[in-house]
């Protein structure tokens, strides 16, 4: 059904970053929305779309959420905030100073991190083929602990441990069986998937009896990781019984219990209006009451709780804003029409929607508008059809070129996973706070393209 006029000016504060706001005023044509109390027409202007605009404010409240939240002295928590949702120097040194731990999975992410300044023995490095160029670089920097995936990792990590006379700390990645509510290609928990060793193989187990026999690893923990978009605690509920079950096999076979049980990321956030995740708070007490009930049932010391928020520290805190191009009504027949807005952008910087069939919430963000709404699908310059940014929202009839759309809940996976599609350059990034903006990645010019074509090179 159609939206009215009033919804489509709202920013559903569930939504959008906190420090989103629509002026007030009669003059519809005036009342833009800020960011961070930074108009987007201004940021338009200054810095060009397509544009993600970070909330500082709001990025440093949602860390800073999550480390409260697990700061229990009943059950000692840690939060390693999971880089590959977004990372650059300065999200690194924001997650330093709010005290959080930092999770990366190739060299590049970790060279970002050092770069940054942030402390080694406060990164954990995963990921499922850990280069020995990967790992050497990790340990010789003083990587805090390794999430260890194959049996072949383990050979090799131990390996550049032994050589370079260091004991490095591990996890056992396990595969617990356990399949969140998300979309397939996101659901890392099942039996059939890259990652990790299988618990109901007896893989998992036979990992930790390779590891605690090599003198340069030392076993301080297990790791899981069901799924991403979770918005209960059913699934962490199985993934943390069949860990603590693994735990106590490891104490009644090997002798010593594990340190630290790490339940990995995945925790939801609001892309529509009508999503509802739960609070790091409440989640949180969740998680502490299922470990520390599974750890009794056991007879288990308790563990330190980890987990790895990317998604929900990031994405609310990101919006992308677009300059609306050509506008096509199509035809759908029996008296029905959709309204195809073509933006600047696309799947070079939310490929999101076309990998995953993500749902975002778009708006009007240049003015407001009082003309009634059309179904509208928002769709990318590239040449794909399945260049599609926004698949169904209302907008108002009154659109035209040249007018803003930002798109919420942009932060985690779109920046992080773009791309130079059909010779298009990556958009910048900024940060807003308090009437300020600041670049956290330039914008990529033709020439940063160019720049990597040797066989330009040879014509110039």
């Amino acid at each position: 059904m159609p939206v009215g006029i009033e919804a489509m000016n709202d920013l559903a504060p569930s939504v959008w970053p906190s420090g989103t706001r629509r002026a007030p005023g009669g003059d519809l044509s005036q009342r833009a929305v800020s960011i961070g109390g930074v108009d987007v027409r201004d940021l338009a202007a200054q810095y060009g779309t397509p544009l993600f605009v970070l909330d500082e404010a709001d990025f440093h409240y949602r860390a800073r959420d999550f480390r409260s939240a697990y700061d229990n002295p009943q059950l000692p928590g840690r939060v390693y905030y999971a880089g590959k949702a977004f990372l650059s120097g300065t999200v690194a040194r924001w997650l330093d100073a709010e005290g959080l731990n930092l999770d990366v999975c190739t060299g590049g992410e970790l060279q970002t991190a050092l770069r940054a300044g942030f402390p080694a023995d406060r990164i954990a490095f995963h990921g499922n083929n850990k280069s020995v160029n990967e790992i050497e670089a990790a340990v010789a920097a003083g990587v805090g602990n390794y999430v260890l995936d194959s049996f072949e990792e383990i050979v090799r990590l131990a390996s550049v441990a032994e050589r370079a006379g260091v004991v490095a700390d591990v996890l056992i990645r396990v595969t617990v069986g356990v399949e969140a509510h998300t979309h397939e290609f996101i659901a890392t928990a099942h039996e059939d998937q890259k990652f990790g060793f299988s618990l109901a193989a007896g893989a998992a187990l036979e990992a930790v009896r390779r590891v605690v026999k090599l003198p340069s690893l030392r076993l301080i923990g297990l790791h899981s990781h069901i799924g991403s978009q979770i918005f209960d605690a059913t699934g962490f509920e199985v993934s943390a019984h069949r860990l603590v079950g693994l735990a106590a096999q490891v104490r009644d076979e090997l002798g010593f219990e594990v340190a630290e049980l790490n339940l990995g990321g995945g925790m939801g956030i609001a892309y529509g209006s009508d999503d509802d995740p739960m609070s790091p708070a409440a989640m949180a007490e969740l998680m502490r009451s299922i470990v520390r009930r599974e750890c009794l049932a056991y007879g288990l010391a308790l563990p330190t709780l980890a987990v790895e928020p990317g998604r929900a520290i990031v994405g609310p805190s990101m919006v992308t804003l677009y300059e609306v191009g050509t506008i096509k009504d199509v035809d759908l027949g029996n008296g029905h029409s959709r309204r195809y807005i073509s933006v600047d952008g696309g799947m070079s910087d939310n490929i999101r929607t076309a990998l995953y069939g993500a749902e975002y919430t778009v708006a009007l963000v240049s003015r407001s508008s009082e003309a009634g709404p059309v179904l509208s699908r928002v769709v990318g310059r590239h040449c794909e059809s399945g260049d599609v940014v926004v698949r169904d929202c209302w907008l108002p009839a009154d659109l035209v070129s040249g007018d803003l759309v930002a798109v919420a809940a942009t932060g985690a996976y779109c920046r992080a996973m773009a791309s130079n599609y059909n010779q298009v350059a990556r958009p910048a990034v900024v940060s807003v706070l308090e009437g300020q903006s600041r670049v956290v990645l330039r914008r990529e010019t033709i020439d940063d393209l160019l720049a990597l074509d040797a066989g330009l090179d040879r014509l110039s």
